[in-house]
């Protein structure tokens, strides 16, 4: 019998007041691709970072035999000369660097200390081709899509001769298209010998290239299932299977049971956006957001779909608050009444809040705590005489940390500490506590788990059966489908289509989403 490539035994990670993982064990075989799969805060990028040496020996307890070795990396330059390299879920590229220049960053094809350039573009290519890049090596980051630049990190681990690749998140900020080559190219390298720790949400993508996955559970090893395609073999793992062993119960319902909204203005157009046009930032001859007239009511849940590019992240920047492209006409309207919505403040001022797509950057201030993050919308409300009244913050926040069930020790713990999903929640409070009557989710649940999401959706069904208006967009057609009163579809910046719940299919929203105009 072959011997496993790696061996984790009983490892231990303790953070001040948190056990992160507690006696976890994983093997992986030679060539293997191995899923590993939990809710967020489970232990998986932790388990990864003791790994790779980010986490040093020392900082927890437990062995790792490398290819039937006892390795003590002291930090991730330590594990890469092993062959070991971690691709992070936020990609390590410089973006006014060249593709060849990264691929090789830190790892310089050099003599005595002069770089080859020659050499170092020769070698580009060559990797560059292996990972199915077309692009030349001396194209800059920043003139590449995300999903090219997921290949590039590829190639760069592929540079320092991996024998053990480990992948975080690796198609959550990618399409369809993007994704599918990217889970080909991971195909490929299996079958090149090179053993492959895949993180991922995405369950269908799991079933369809992990041969074993392990499941962690409140920062311990569950179980690991061997993973079968056929549906008739003894030991296929489904969906169902693999979410059962992460939430510890079944999910007979990915959604919760619609509560529908009964007020007196129940069904009253909440807001209106009419004739909306934005132009791009730089290129000010392309519309991005043309002539897009939708309306959302009390009590409703409106989705917007799209395939990557339609405008769909444009058109609601761009409603809150400007924040995207240059404006070029069109209407907001809210509650029957024009409204400027010329700045942020201008929007929240009229009951308008955004719930961004990319948390990290735009939704949370990493570097504070959950307390200072979920007043942040609504400071005006919590001062005195000009000075913000920290016991009625911190009693907000205390308030939110227990309705939203996110898992962390105190109010007072720095974001940057949270899980994705624990994250999320803190945003959403954020804006809930601004008590807008209009709210607009871009992306809600991307890179969370299924636990996780669901209690997302059951916040936000809260808040439509307060009569609250939602906008909901999304890029998994099934959790339109799931959540939404109708669904609106756009490309290349126009509406293409208005979908009722019970007329709404996957392949209906497909053929709308691909259509050149409405």
């Amino acid at each position: 019998m072959t011997a496993p490539i790696l061996q984790m035994r009983s490892i231990t990670k303790t953070f001040p007041g948190v056990r992160a993982l507690s006696d976890v064990n994983l093997t992986v075989a030679p060539g293997e691709i191995h899923a590993i799969c939990g809710e967020n805060g489970a232990g998986k990028s932790t388990l990864m970072k003791v790994l790779s040496g980010v986490h040093p020996h020392g900082s927890y307890e437990g062995e790792i035999l490398f290819q039937d070795e006892p390795v003590a990396f002291k930090d991730i330059r330590a594990s890469e000369r092993r062959g070991i390299v971690i691709i992070h879920q936020e990609l390590a590229l410089v973006p006014y660097l060249s593709l060849a220049e990264n691929i090789f960053l830190g790892n310089e094809v050099a003599s005595r200390g002069v770089i080859s350039w020659n050499e170092t573009l020769r070698r580009a290519d060559r990797l560059l081709k292996r990972v199915g890049l077309p692009d030349k090596p001396q194209t800059r980051i920043a003139d590449v899509g995300v999903g090219k630049q997921q290949l590039v990190e590829i190639a760069k681990a592929l540079s320092k001769e991996v024998k053990l690749l480990i992948l975080d998140e690796p198609t959550a900020a990618l399409n369809d298209e993007d994704s599918e080559k990217l889970l080909k190219l991971i195909l490929e390298l299996r079958d090149q010998g090179i053993a492959c720790i895949v993180i991922s949400h995405k369950l269908n993508e799991i079933r369809r290239v992990a041969d074993a996955v392990t499941i962690l559970r409140d920062g311990q090893s569950v179980e690991t299932l061997t993973v079968r395609e056929d549906p008739e073999a003894e030991a296929d793992v489904s969906e169902d299977r693999i979410i059962r062993g992460m939430v510890g119960r079944d999910l007979d319902h990915r959604f919760p049971e619609r509560t529908h909204y009964e007020g007196e203005d129940a069904g009253r157009t909440a807001m209106a956006i009419e004739g909306w046009t934005v132009r791009h930032p730089i290129d000010h001859e392309r519309k991005v957001v043309d002539d897009v007239s939708l309306e959302v009511r009390r009590g409703e849940i409106v989705g917007i779909a799209g395939l990557m590019g339609a405008g769909r992240t444009e058109l609601a920047m761009s409603v809150f608050g400007r924040s995207y492209g240059q404006y070029d006409g069109g209407t907001v309207r809210v509650d029957d009444r024009e409204v400027r919505t010329r700045t942020v403040s201008e929007a929240v001022k009229h009951g308008i809040a955004y719930v961004t797509e990319d948390r990290k950057t735009y939704g949370l201030n990493l570097i504070d705590s959950i307390n200072r993050n979920v007043s942040l919308a609504s400071l005006p409300g919590l001062t005195r005489r000009g000075v913000v009244d920290e016991h009625e913050e911190r009693r907000v926040s205390e308030g939110y940390l227990k309705s939203m069930n996110i898992k962390a020790p105190n109010v007072a713990e720095l974001v940057q500490r949270l899980s994705g999903g624990n994250q999320q929640k803190v945003v959403l409070s954020k804006w809930i506590h601004a008590d807008p009557e209009v709210l607009i989710l871009d992306e809600p649940t991307r890179g969370i788990d299924v636990g996780a999401k669901f209690e997302i959706y059951t916040v936000i069904d809260k808040l439509a059966a307060q009569g609250k208006a939602v906008v909901f967009i999304s890029s998994e057609l099934p959790e339109l489908l799931g959540m939404c009163d109708r669904i609106y579809t756009m490309a290349a910046g126009r509406l293409t289509g208005e979908v009722p719940r019970e007329e709404a299919t996957q392949e209906v929203l497909m053929r709308h989403m691909t259509k050149d105009r409405s």
